[in-house]
């Protein structure tokens, strides 16, 4: 970590101020008319964000605007005051990316996959061996370094996705899905990761998995069809499941009729049958009991009102 910590000083040294995304009523619509995105404003500061939403509602779309990979058709995003659609290099220079659908060359090893990256970035030759190394020890890849990655499984190809995109030491971090193909013990090393590098830059997680952020996340933005329906602390989301959510135990055969009937956040079988816990308005019946809500239950609850109605 000592070594790591002494080539964040030589990579890129941070801006004096601290750095600032403000998205401006921001859109994208695609040439055939699909509006992706829809009059997102968000004003964003070091730490992590947690974007949340169901596939298909435009974060991805969101995540390639805020990388320069495409240009609003409406709105605009300014780093550090400066529109990147107009001049995206500043940010560039300083961006860090992991796309969803991350690709590597499978005949390289990682090493030489990270500094031809490097080369890529335009990362100064002078210590890049180094920062190849420290990246790969950060995670967790020292010992298969000299491996191809075409004999990585899919945890360990994503983390060489993730070593690629902390090479230049980013002030914004941008992660697009990253825990797909991650068993829980990856996925876990990977929270931790972000939690420890968030200090002083800003990280966008963008995900559809709720405990991918719910430790690590201190500000939440939750997108629904294009358009951001919620964006504050995850306490305050937190605030509006409250006296929402319910329990109760019922047999097994009434489980297929109440998935029906309500939004179901858990079910867990028992001796006596099972036990299911429910976002709605009101008790479904005498038998259930209210439940202290949990990011989970929240995200549902909020779901369940811009999706398909209050529930």
């Amino acid at each position: 970590m000592e070594r790591w910590q002494a080539a964040q000083e030589t990579v890129l040294p941070y801006e004096a101020v601290s750095p600032l995304l403000q998205l401006q009523d921001v859109g994208y619509t695609y040439g055939n008319g699909q509006r992706a995105v829809s009059g997102v404003t968000l004003n964003l500061a070091p730490g992590i964000l947690g974007l949340l939403g169901p596939n298909g509602a435009g974060k991805s779309t969101l995540m390639r605007m805020l990388a320069t990979l495409a240009k609003p058709t409406s709105g605009a995003i300014l780093w550090n005051g400066e529109d990147i659609a107009r001049h995206p290099d500043p940010l560039r220079r300083t961006l860090g990316y992991l796309p969803q659908d991350f690709g590597a060359y499978p005949s390289l090893t990682a090493r030489e996959f990270l500094r031809y990256m490097g080369a890529v970035k335009s990362l100064p030759q002078t210590g890049l061996g180094r920062r190849v190394d420290d990246c790969l020890e950060l995670v967790g890849l020292q010992d298969a370094a000299n491996r191809q990655i075409g004999s990585y499984s899919g945890g360990m190809r994503q983390r060489v996705g993730i070593a690629q995109a902390l090479l230049n030491d980013p002030a914004l971090l941008i992660v697009d899905e990253p825990t797909v193909g991650l068993d829980p013990e990856e996925r876990l090393r990977f929270r931790n990761l972000l939690t420890d590098l968030a200090g002083r830059r800003l990280v966008i997680l963008s995900t559809h998995i709720v405990p991918d952020i719910e430790a690590s996340a201190t500000t939440l933005a939750v997108m629904v069809k294009g358009r951001l329906c919620f964006n504050g602390m995850p306490e305050a989301l937190l605030h509006m499941a409250h006296g929402k959510v319910w329990e109760w135990t019922v047999p097994a055969t009434e489980l297929p009729a109440l998935r029906a009937a309500f939004h179901v956040s858990a079910s867990l079988r028992q001796p006596h049958g099972v036990r299911v816990r429910i976002v709605a308005d009101q008790a479904p019946c005498g038998d259930a009991h209210a439940a202290t809500p949990g990011l989970e239950d929240a995200y549902l609850y909020l779901l369940s009102r811009h999706e398909g109605g209050r529930p």
